[in-house]
């Protein structure tokens, strides 16, 4: 039976991983060493940024250099990942035309994939292959993979989360959470787990490395044999280990302005809220990642999963992503009550129109506060009403429970009054619920293009169905909290009698008015 060198470089630094990735692969290339199954660990936590990735977009520096998290560079492409010292790497260094190499690409990663997970299955887990390149426990994450090429050598790795700290890699990370609940961050933890929650207990690394050996050996057919470092891998990483802990090594991916852009879309359908979160390449119109969560039932729970792991690298256009969808929904059945394929595709594509708005002045951040309803922001053109929330009137106002502002200056009401009148617009103010519903009938009848308002967020999202029905478009403007959804008084503002005062986002309010008048 044939016999691999089995390499076991232990815990080093970032730099030192990414350096002998390297050398491993060119070594490999000149044929100059045999095949390898190497482990490797990281001596401190850190950072590893995809090989074309810029480091700025993908992760948090200020929190990393705060908490002296290591950033590097893979050889690899996809996407940043996070390493805890207890994560376990493997990598596979073997020649292309190797008879069980697969030609296609996908046959591989599901090759690399099923070995892997061959050998956790060892330890007791039910853990299989998830394409496109995961490895899963019970539909979350637990190990990705991806691979680079040389010369006719194959680098192929993996991350095995031994005992994983989510809430860290939140922090480190540039993932798309800022809008997200508590509840669903809760949601995005998930989407990953790790050997100490599945199996209550965290496996000593030698029995986890057996079980991977065993599981690449069978798939391979082969034995391994323990080979440390050749002299002349050892002279190559000293050699280039200045460069790979170098800035210009780390940040040599840069953009003149930042391309990787975060978006957000909130959607009410008839089964629970729809809450989309993305970051997605504006030059190349892919997505990057993508964060599926809401108040909806899905079962099996991993379909939404799924959905993300399907979706995350594809091209951002309304056909390619109906498509996705739709391929998906009719292979895998998915059961989620009253969420219908559409809802998805819609509350996707309304994140993404969010970019239409870049060009005009707003920055991702402000793209966050902005809701349409009954159209796209770039079809609602010179509204003639703007309505305003009772809620941001002071609370010893006279005019706090009835209609109108004496424009005294003690709230943003009056601010905003006054900048409707510079645009040629009408202003009501909206004591309740019901009082919106008859006001936007009134403005709709009246013959009225479109309006521009101002609510928090939830009232946004569990009143959208209503807006619809209505149908006179417009855009809203989320205020700045405390709201009554914050202080669970929803029953309280619904007839009108919340008695706190929220405060309109004026700067933004003038924003979009300036961009709805132009």
């Amino acid at each position: 039976m044939e016999t691999w060198r089995l390499l076991d470089t232990g815990a080093r630094s970032a730099a030192e991983n990414m350096a002998l990735d390297e050398v491993l692969l060119e070594q490999k290339a000149c044929e100059k060493t045999p095949h390898t199954l190497r482990f490797l660990q990281f001596s401190n936590p850190s950072v590893l940024v995809g090989h074309h990735q810029s480091v700025e977009e993908e992760v948090r520096l200020s929190y990393c250099q705060e908490k002296k998290i290591e950033i590097n560079r893979r050889l690899t492409g996809g996407g940043s990942i996070y390493w805890g010292r207890a994560e376990l790497g493997w990598e596979i260094y073997i020649s292309k035309t190797d008879s069980r190499i697969p030609s296609r690409i996908e046959d591989l990663y599901r090759k690399m994939g099923e070995a892997s997970a061959n050998g956790l299955q060892r330890l007791g887990l039910r853990a299989y292959f998830r394409p496109r390149n995961d490895v899963e426990v019970s539909g979350r994450k637990i190990s990705g993979t991806g691979g680079t090429e040389l010369s006719g050598a194959i680098l192929f790795q993996g991350t095995l989360l031994v005992d994983f700290d989510v809430d860290e890699m939140l922090r480190a990370l540039r993932i798309p959470t800022e809008k997200l609940q508590d509840k669903e961050i809760d949601s995005v933890k998930e989407r990953v787990t790790c050997l100490r929650w599945e199996l209550g207990r965290k496996p000593s690394l030698a029995t986890i490395k057996d079980s991977l050996i065993k599981g690449f050996g069978e798939a391979f057919g082969i034995t391994f044999n323990p080979q440390p470092l050749t002299t002349e891998e050892e002279n190559l990483l000293r050699i280039k280990l200045p460069y790979f802990s170098s800035s210009d090594y780390i940040f040599k991916v840069r953009e003149a302005l930042p391309r990787r852009k975060t978006l957000t879309s909130i959607l009410k359908a008839p089964g629970g809220l729809i809450r989309i979160s993305m970051a997605i390449d504006t030059k190349t119109q892919v997505i990057n990642q993508i964060l599926i969560t809401g108040d909806f039932f899905a079962y099996p729970k991993r379909a939404i999963f799924d959905l993300e792991s399907l979706l995350k690298n594809s091209r951002a256009t309304p056909d390619n992503l109906d498509t996705i969808i739709q391929t998906f929904f009719a292979k895998t059945k998915p059961r989620i009550p009253g969420v219908k394929e559409v809802h998805f595709t819609q509350a996707i594509l309304e994140a993404i129109q969010k970019m239409d708005l870049l060009p005009h002045g707003f920055d991702e951040e402000e793209t966050h506060h902005l809701f349409p309803v009954s159209k796209p922001f770039a079809e609602v053109k010179k509204p003639e009403v703007l309505l305003l929330p009772y809620c941001a009137k002071e609370i010893d106002c006279d005019f706090r429970y009835q209609k109108g502002c004496e424009e005294c200056g003690r709230c943003s009401i009056g601010d905003a009054v006054q900048m409707a009148r510079s645009f040629n617009m009408d202003y009501l103010t909206i004591q309740n619920y019901e009082d919106l519903e008859s006001t936007l009938y009134q403005v709709k009848g009246s013959g009225a293009r479109a309006f521009i308002g101002s609510c928090c967020e939830p009232f946004y999202g569990k009143h959208r169905p209503d807006f619809e029905r209505i149908g006179l478009p417009g855009i809203l403007v989320d205020v700045e909290r405390s709201t009554c959804y914050d202080l669970n008084q929803v029953k309280e503002a619904h007839f009108g009698r919340f008695e706190n005062q929220t405060h309109l986002n004026l700067t933004l309010l003038r924003r979009i008015l300036e961009y709805v008048h132009s």
